[in-house]
């Protein structure tokens, strides 16, 4: 259950994150870069959803939501048959909350910036 979100900072379990992660059921991976800052490719998701094998990828794409999916991610998700949502960092933490708290087995990726 992630705590709480603000312009650079999530909160999860007592411990704050100030650089972008990837939350999976399993694991948190910090400090996650991507190729382009403010677009998210396939490649630079694609081994953790190999290894999180989610029904739902939650992309939070940052306070003012200036992260966008390439097409080449969306295609992979709707191969796989993976729900995703991208939205407004702030939006994407309820609803991330929201499907863990239904059991739905959810990865969810943070931009925590801008």
């Amino acid at each position: 259950m992630i705590e709480s979100y603000s312009f650079g900072k999530m909160k999860i379990n007592n411990i704050v994150y100030t650089k972008d992660l990837i939350i999976t059921p399993d694991k948190i991976i910090e400090n996650w870069w991507r190729k382009e800052s403010h677009r998210l490719y396939e490649e630079d998701i694609k081994n953790v959803l190999e290894d999180s094998n989610p029904d739902v990828l939650i992309v939070g794409t940052g306070k003012f939501g200036l992260m966008k999916i390439d097409d080449s991610l969306t295609a992979l998700l709707e191969q796989k048959n993976i729900r995703h949502y991208a939205l407004p960092s702030s939006k994407a933490v309820k609803l991330f909350n929201r499907f863990l708290e239904e059991g739905i087995r959810v990865t969810a990726a943070f931009h925590l910036t801008c």
